[in-house]
């Protein structure tokens, strides 16, 4: 069935895009013209809503018509529907568990980061050695910057895992406002429950079977799988993790970026003040080793896979 809204978004389509009088574009869309002209007189309750979305972020657990008995002990004055319409439009549901405790996140869309560490995103990519042994590469990205905050390669990246790498990025960056992620077991796992829990982190979960809600982390897996995974033959873990934090520094300090007017990352983030350009390079927790490796013996291992001929 469709809505009145989409009727008449259509017919406005209809009449820009292939000049239709709004009698013919109404014909065709089978509208009557009195609800194509109808404008609505609703006037808009701004505290109504923001009391809505702070109700339901303290009651994760609560649907609208629950929701609705708070707003009225609060004295507010509106009925189920109205309430329902403003709960669908501001993005709100209440998720189904299926079997074990995980974490759930926030229950609103992804906030649309305007300042540096407004959000950050992560994902997990594999790749293996020429052993045929695998690893996965954790990378966490910031949306607003456009830097690789970090990368880090192991054979086991598990949530606790994820949560000690997290933990180290916010003592040298500070607290993010919000994280982004897919559904994966380490990230819903318990023990970014409890982390998001001590660190009040709001952690946003996309929708199952749509990973382009987290479009800008999988544009960045596309450039890390095309540029460095598919043209590097990896012989240890250990060689690995150096030339992907080679990768890293390159892609924050030397490629240019279109999406930010072919600026490095780097660049850009200095663009909203000195207390964003800090250094990229920074420990993680996975281990390196006590002697550094001889410089000719990297450029050695991190060669490069030549094409095959024809």
């Amino acid at each position: 069935m469709v809505t009145p809204a989409v009727k008449r978004e259509a017919v406005a389509h209809l009449r820009t895009a292939h000049e239709m009088s709004e009698r013919r574009a109404c014909q065709v869309i089978g509208a009557e013209r009195m609800t194509v002209r109808y404008r609505s007189r609703r006037p808009d309750d701004p505290k109504l809503r923001e009391r809505l979305v702070a109700l339901a972020r303290e009651r994760r657990r609560f649907g609208y018509r629950r929701l609705l008995i708070f707003l009225r002990r609060e004295g507010f004055v509106v009925n189920h529907k109205r309430l329902f319409r403003i709960y669908r439009q501001e993005g709100l549901k209440v998720r189904k568990r299926n079997g074990r405790k995980r974490a759930t996140g926030a229950r609103m869309p992804m906030p649309v980061p305007i300042r540096p560490h407004d959000l950050w995103v992560m994902d997990f990519v594999s790749d293996q050695l020429d052993s045929g042994r695998r690893f996965r590469v954790l990378g966490i990205y910031d949306v607003c910057t456009r830097q690789c905050l970090w990368a880090v390669a192991d054979f086991s990246l598990t949530g606790k895992r994820v949560a000690r790498e997290l933990d180290l990025l916010m003592a040298r960056y500070g607290k993010p406002k919000a994280i982004g992620s897919d559904n994966g077991t380490e990230l819903t796992s318990n023990a970014i429950l409890i982390w998001t829990a001590e660190t009040g982190v709001d952690w946003h979960y996309i929708d199952p079977g749509k990973p382009m809600q987290n479009g800008f982390m999988e544009s960045f897996n596309g450039r890390l799988r095309d540029e460095f995974l598919n043209e590097t033959l990896f012989t240890s873990l250990q060689q690995a993790r150096f030339a992907l934090e080679e990768w890293r520094r390159d892609y924050n300090e030397v490629r240019p970026h279109s999406r930010i007017g072919w600026l490095t990352p780097a660049v850009h983030a200095a663009t909203f003040g000195s207390q964003w350009a800090r250094p990229l390079r920074i420990e993680g927790s996975a281990a390196w080793p006590i002697a550094s490796a001889d410089q000719s013996e990297i450029n050695r291992n991190n060669r490069q896979i030549q094409p095959a001929a024809g």
